[in-house]
């Protein structure tokens, strides 16, 4: 049995609110896929039919400014084929010139200008293209980039979170493709007219409130078309039919000649075969969450919420100020994590899974993190230390919650000559990433928390007596009993330590000598295996390392 709501029938051409008009074809989608689309936010409501469009809306009014003219307005806001003339007559003026500032006149959206109106990317996160309507050629997208009519956004395992020109947003799923249709502005009315295809995959829409009588955002998929002005609903459609649900206002939904208003709240799914086999249903209500500070200063922390008896929860958090997802999860516990979030303000929206899938109310939860870096406290090397590795081991502590760390060493104490660092981690300790000759250098801790608050730590002078880099033997030539082998140069060496030895370990040398050049001739016994190491040499303190063992064999 249907539960009770207050559930409004209607008639064709009868409608004050938005229409989802939805024609079913079989076969037009695969078994597994689904196309889905969560719409948020407009005004108002438009009839709306697939296989009818959108009719002319109604007269949008705009008010004469002072220092303006009829003719000017005229000229300024209408198409080549609406004069001013047939404005006048429109409003039934039969002296346009005695229009005052203040005074409102009455124009036919139809007769507006329209412009294009590029979109923007807001965010980008994964990987994730565009197709350009002009080229055809597809492209990684990224952030801050226009998209232009006829585009197809196009996401693999990343999201796309798109900005429109009267600010509205577009989450793009992953493995979705988006095809912008129209991106138009009605000059300065400030009406858009926003239509998109979904292909595949799914979005997630924040619609702002839009001007009566003229603005319009559609979307369309391969089942259905989507006008909206002023609700917040999710939409999906796969080969079994079309599934709606509510979280704000009202949505008239059903087959273009029999809709049916569907309230917060509710949920409805229409299978093939039209209003017949429509069910209603009511979600499963929004899970309690417990109470969260408004600014976290300390990780970890997680937000947590009461079970209602759902064996699993859709979690989405979104940058607030960009409308970015950051993440979305599904799990069976009752609490998520918020480790790893940058400073900024979020809203966490927490919702039930039924078993096929839908999701209920949403609860929203909004909070802002503001994490600040603190100094490390720095633990080896010792201040005016002197190491003998080109790469020593730094080691620090860190003060704060939730930081990443590097060390940067320079020549200079104010260091603008950083000559090596390490990479960012979260660990207490670091190699830098190149060699360091020797010297004298400074070194710090660089500490950073939520992706923009960052701390320097005390300063500490190193020096590095240094070792020169292993030689290694590149060739080895056999004359008679005698065997020449050559090696790599050092430009560092002031000459080479040369060992042989039958012992691949080395324990037992049997000559050592040093070379000045990078060559030796070595006499060996017919038949016994040996094996040459080398090391460079330097006048001071600089210690070379042994490269590894070369095999020399005269038969």
């Amino acid at each position: 049995m249907q539960p009770s709501i207050p559930v409004t029938r209607r008639r064709p051409l009868v409608t004050a609110r938005l229409i989802l008009a939805l024609v079913l074809f079989a076969g037009v989608l695969p078994a597994q896929s689904q196309a889905e689309l969560a719409i948020a936010r407009g005004s108002g409501a438009t009839s709306v039919g697939l296989s009818q469009p959108m009719g002319d809306p109604s007269d949008w009014t705009y008010t004469l400014k002072p220092g303006e003219s009829f003719d000017q307005v005229a000229r300024e806001l209408l198409k080549s084929s609406a004069s001013a003339s047939r404005l006048a007559n429109y409003n039934n003026l039969s002296s346009p010139s005695s229009v005052n500032a203040g005074e409102q006149i009455r124009i036919p959206v139809a007769w507006l200008k329209q412009r294009p109106e590029p979109a923007r990317v807001q965010g980008v996160s994964g990987h994730a293209q565009i197709r350009s309507a002009g080229t055809g050629t597809l492209r990684r997208i990224t952030s801050g980039q226009q998209i232009m009519a006829g585009d197809t956004v196009v996401t693999h395992d990343g999201s796309v979170t798109v900005e429109l020109a009267d600010g509205s947003t577009i989450r793009i799923n992953p493995g979705s493709s988006v095809v912008f249709n129209r991106l138009s502005r009605y000059g300065r009315s400030g009406m858009t007219d926003t239509r998109v295809r979904l292909e595949r995959g799914g979005v997630s829409n924040r619609i702002r409130p839009m001007i009566e009588g003229g603005a319009r955002f559609e979307i369309e998929t391969p089942s259905a078309i989507a006008a909206v002005r002023g609700t917040a609903f999710a939409l999906q459609a796969d080969r079994d039919g079309s599934h709606l649900q509510v979280t704000e206002g009202r949505v008239a939904f059903g087959p273009p000649n029999d809709v049916r208003d569907i309230p917060a709240g509710y949920g409805a799914s229409l299978k093939r075969g039209g209003r017949e086999t429509m069910e209603i249903l009511r979600l499963p209500p929004a899970p309690k969450t417990e109470a969260l500070p408004e600014t976290i200063n300390s990780m970890p922390t997680s937000l947590a919420w009461q079970g209602n008896g759902a064996r699993r929860y859709r979690v989405d958090i979104v940058d607030q100020e960009t409308g970015h997802w950051v993440r979305r999860e599904q799990t069976s516990k009752t609490s998520l994590d918020l480790g790893g979030l940058a400073n900024g303000k979020y809203q966490v929206q927490v919702a039930s899974l039924m078993d096929d899938g839908t999701s209920g109310m949403p609860a929203n939860v909004v909070f802002q993190v503001d994490l600040s870096a603190r100094a490390a406290e720095l633990l080896e090397p010792a201040d005016q230390a002197q190491v003998d590795s080109d790469r020593p081991v730094f080691q620090w502590r860190y003060q704060g919650d939730s930081e990443k760390a590097r060390v940067e060493i320079a020549t200079d104490s104010s260091f603008t000559n950083v000559v090596a660092s390490s990479d960012w981690s979260d660990q207490e300790s670091a190699t830098p990433n190149t060699s360091l000759k020797p010297g004298e250098f400074h070194w710090r801790v660089v500490t950073e928390a939520g992706g923009n608050s960052v701390a320097t730590s005390e300063t500490r002078m190193l020096t590095v007596n240094g070792t020169l880099a292993p030689v290694n033997v590149i060739s080895a030539n056999y004359i008679d009993r005698q065997v020449r082998i050559f090696w790599e140069s050092n430009e560092d060496a002031s000459g080479y330590l040369l060992q042989l030895s039958e012992d691949p370990s080395f324990e037992d040398v049997i000559k050592e000598a040093t070379v000045d050049n990078t060559t030796a001739a070595l006499r060996l016994i017919p038949g016994r295996r040996y094996f040459v190491r080398l090391r460079a040499k330097t006048e001071g303190p600089i210690v070379g390392r042994w490269g590894p063992g070369r095999e020399l064999y005269v038969e």
